[in-house]
């Protein structure tokens, strides 16, 4: 039993909050794989369906192995409540649909995940939601797209892929004085480098495919926020709708937060390194990492973030032959659209992630032919900085 009077570490917290043991004192989480609960008595039924008691009643709405995954990342983010997806895109949909209706605006960053722009540039605007999407490091811009509808605004930092830095409470400022409310997908600096709630936003959304399971094994996603944000935006939307994360994935993604620490500080260590042999490698026009004193933003890194990322961007000389040759040369990282995993992985955002853009609007998020996204895993990082050394050797 943990000692109620002891604030304890974040890495403790991580392997003990949200612990809810049966009786049989499993070491263990348990995993309840059931879809519905049984009750004692119709009236039992009755009152849980009408929320005047506390229990469960259907595994869409809530179950006690999601419940304990819930508790800890909340406690993790420092946030009063937390709302398990199925994947880190019903993560984003449920997030913004839950905060406006026919006849609103929303405000977005450029630099978004296609998915994520697909549902403010082209799902929104079915349903009478309009769409401003800005410059996100652009103060000015936030603040000249504010209509007098304008409910939500939302923004990645740091970006996919282009590693791109927003000014969290500027935004967030902003927002407020317009009655807006803001979302901030937190993925690529994990809960552990960078904390929205702190720094004003409203709400916080993770794909916890990414580093929270951190091992290739499942998907899942979350939504972070006041109880008030959960309940009234946020809940009602997912339990109609569906996309409920299932007791196995909660139960892997809880697993995941324990190692969570060693795992990202590590792999953020390793793409700092990689990141520092590789600036100024004659086959690579431009290096981007949140770590480094020549990133665009490295002021506001500072003030922002407490670590750097597991994320490097490399524009490969050579366009896309070039950015091709290096990544089918590389011979133990490998091609994959996935990040935040154990093993090292490289995309070509132009053509997987964010190849339904044109050419001009992939350049406006920064996203050039030779852009390569380097997901820095667990391996030794001598060994990545031969494998990266001997594949740009070949462009």
């Amino acid at each position: 039993m943990t000692d109620p009077n002891h604030t304890y570490h974040l890495e403790t917290r991580l392997v003990h909050e949200g612990q809810t043991r049966t009786p049989y004192g499993e070491t263990s989480e348990a995993l309840f794989l059931t879809q519905g609960f049984i009750y004692e008595t119709a009236e039992t039924a009755e009152r849980r369906f009408l929320n005047e008691e506390q229990g469960y009643s259907y595994t869409r709405y809530s179950n006690p192995t999601i419940t304990m995954f819930e508790e800890r990342i909340a406690g993790l983010e420092g946030a009063e409540m937390a709302q398990a997806t199925a994947t880190g895109m019903a993560a984003v949909t449920a997030a913004m649909m839950g905060q406006v209706q026919a006849g609103d605006h929303v405000v977005a960053a450029r630099a978004l995940f296609g998915s994520c722009r697909w549902i403010v540039e082209d799902l929104f605007p079915r349903f009478g939601v309009g769409c401003t999407l800005v410059d996100g490091p652009d103060l000015d811009a936030w603040r000249r797209a504010v209509r007098p509808e304008t409910k939500a605004f939302l923004l990645e930092t740091p970006s996919n892929p282009s590693l791109e830095i927003i000014d969290i409470a500027g935004v967030a400022a902003i927002a407020h004085e317009a009655g807006a409310t803001l979302t901030v997908d937190n993925v690529f600096a994990t809960p552990l480098f960078q904390k929205p709630l702190a720094l004003g936003a409203d709400c916080v959304v993770y794909s916890a495919t990414k580093h929270i399971d951190g091992q290739g094994r499942c998907l899942g996603g979350v939504i972070l926020a006041s109880q008030e944000f959960i309940e009234t935006k946020v809940q009602q939307f997912l339990r109609m709708t569906g996309p409920s994360i299932s007791p196995f994935n909660a139960w892997v993604l809880l697993k995941g937060l324990e190692t969570l620490p060693l795992r990202v500080e590590r792999q953020t260590d390793t793409a700092g390194f990689l990141a520092d042999e590789l600036h100024g490698h004659d086959k690579v026009r431009r290096l981007t990492y949140p770590g480094r004193p020549d990133h665009p933003q490295a002021e506001l890194i500072k003030r922002q973030m407490s670590g750097g990322s597991t994320m490097i961007a490399l524009d490969v000389k050579g366009g896309k032959e070039g950015a091709f040759r290096f990544m089918n040369a590389l011979r133990l990282i490998r091609i994959s659209n996935n990040l935040g995993d154990a093993k090292s992985l490289v995309t070509h955002p132009a053509t997987t992630t964010h190849g339904r853009f044109t050419p001009e609007l992939r350049a406006e998020m920064g996203i050039t032919d030779g852009l390569v996204r380097l997901s820095v895993g667990l391996e030794h990082r001598d060994d990545l900085l031969v494998d990266l050394t001997q594949a740009l050797a070949q462009v």
